[in-house]
């Protein structure tokens, strides 16, 4: 199947496998203005789109990502400005609401989003990487919360999501000064799931574990991520209550049926996107 054109990304559908590839090598794919909004526009086409079962960010080239382009950065006053102080910070906080949401569009993905991480992962880029559902780096990888280097506060996922991940301790450290973590101390961290010896393993390992998910029950797979998300920014007993809302809803399906005929005839289940 055939997916959108882009500008900075290469998006590809392939064995029920979206892969969205950042695309801007010779600048390690740092983050222009295009490529936020395209961001958003790949992972609400991926959400849409029943044939594509779970999906794999990466980046081309020797980086990840560098974060956000400093030409973009530099822009912004210019595209905020009006006479009036008030409005042209409202026209900032709308900005930056807008950014936010670009990367939220990951989150929202009802698919499972895999990071593929090599070299720098710096900055947006680590804001980017906390929206996934789960984190690979290779050897090389390098990540730091770059934004305390530019004077500014990190303002589009990373102080919100990262220490849910590896702790509030160790992300006001990486905060407040901006030093880089190594892929063994991100590994460590609770940060990625894994490491693997190159950029070569790392994509064939990666691309082999998102086939194992995208041959499970696709209408389970979708109630994982939305249960989890939710379980996450509520209470136990409000993670208890809405899981079993959801599952009266969603639990007597044909892909229950199907996974049940499949063990009992011992062969592979096949379900329906």
């Amino acid at each position: 199947m055939n997916a959108p054109g882009f500008s900075t990304l290469t998006v590809t559908l392939s064995d029920k496998i979206a892969e969205v590839c950042l695309d801007r090598p010779d600048k390690s794919n740092a983050m222009n203005a295009a490529m936020w909004q395209e961001i958003r526009q790949a992972f609400e086409w991926i959400d849409g789109t029943p044939e594509a079962r779970v999906a794999i960010l990466s980046g081309a080239g020797k980086n990840f990502c560098a974060g956000i382009d400093l030409a973009m950065l530099a822009g912004v006053q210019q595209q905020i400005a009006n006479p009036d102080g008030a409005r042209s910070r409202e026209a900032l906080r709308r900005l930056i609401l807008d950014l936010q949401d670009c990367l939220s569009s990951i989150e929202r993905c009802r698919k499972p989003v895999l990071a593929a991480i090599q070299g720098a992962c710096v900055g947006g880029a680590l804001d980017l990487v906390t929206c996934c559902d789960m984190r690979y780096a290779a050897a090389d990888a390098i990540f730091s919360v770059k934004e305390i280097d530019l004077g500014m506060v990190a303002d589009v996922g990373t102080l919100q999501r990262l220490p849910r991940l590896i702790g509030d301790g160790m992300t006001r450290e990486l905060a407040y000064t901006g030093r880089n973590v190594d892929a063994s101390e991100a590994e460590k961290l609770g940060l990625v799931n894994r490491i693997f010896a190159s950029p070569a393993t790392l994509s064939a390992d990666v691309r082999q574990l998102a086939k194992t998910i995208a041959a499970k029950s696709p209408l389970a797979t979708r109630g994982l991520k939305e249960v989890i998300n939710y379980s996450r920014d509520h209470s136990v007993s409000d993670g208890l209550n809405y899981v079993a809302t959801w599952n009266a809803a969603m639990l007597l399906s044909a892909d229950l049926n199907e996974s049940i005929s499949a063990q009992q005839e011992r062969r592979p289940p096949r379900f329906a996107d």
